[in-house]
């Protein structure tokens, strides 16, 4: 039977409608992404089958392209709006964190180094530049590959803070392997950067170390000066 023949309270669509996207299943909210099923199955069912195979909704969103495309009832018109959703996505995060100070907005924060680091197969280290009020300048991504002495630029850094008249900086890196344990290293390179730019009176407010699922933030350990 076809999702027009279910009853209107358990329609996707409707139900999205009646009762907001939260109250939606993972099947039912890519069902409404696929909007058709295939031959003898419907959207729903189709979501479920894909839920199966990748072995859950992240998977499926990190597949690439060719993973994704290979599953039977995909293709690239899909993996292009799929692409298309997670940017605007990440967009919308970062326009509501632009929106206020993010001192106050610890969560948006979070979700948004997430959103921008969390999947990425190498270590990025960037940096959330804010005025003196701790309102969002710019997010930039800084410096590529293994977080170490060699890697991470401290008068780069404070260079491009300067460009900005940033007040404040909160930097994160992601960790690739999926643990958001801090190192010796990254205390290392954090220390340095906290030295560096006070030099010009520019605060470190923060480090967020980006894993799987998990965010370390250095300011909440102690780490960092007040």
């Amino acid at each position: 039977m076809g999702i027009s023949h279910w009853p209107e309270g358990e329609r996707p669509r409707e139900k999205l409608i009646n009762l907001g996207a939260q109250a939606l299943s993972d099947a039912e909210l890519l069902a409404i992404f696929l909007r058709v099923g295939v031959k003898g199955r419907s959207a729903v069912d189709l979501a479920r089958d894909l839920l199966s195979e990748f072995d859950g909704l992240r998977p499926l969103l990190d597949a690439s392209r060719e993973t994704f495309c290979q599953a039977h009832g995909l293709g690239d018109a899909k993996y292009v709006q799929l692409q298309a959703a997670l940017e605007l996505s990440r967009r919308h995060l970062e326009t509501l964190l632009m929106r206020g100070d993010a001192l106050n907005s610890p969560h948006m924060v979070r979700r948004f180094l997430s959103a921008h680091l969390r999947d990425l197969g190498h270590e990025v280290f960037a940096a959330l530049f804010l005025d003196s009020q701790h309102r969002v300048l710019r997010f930039e991504k800084l410096f590529t590959g293994t977080l170490d002495a060699a890697a991470v630029y401290p008068r780069e850094v404070a260079r491009r803070a300067l460009a900005l008249n940033a007040g404040a900086v909160i930097f994160a890196h992601n960790h690739p392997s999926g643990v958001a344990e801090p190192s010796d290293a990254d205390r290392r390179i954090t220390t340095r950067l906290v030295d560096a730019l006070g030099l010009f009176d520019i605060r470190v407010l923060d480090h967020f170390v980006v894993g799987d699922g998990e965010v370390t933030s250095f300011a909440e350990r102690g780490w960092l000066q007040s």
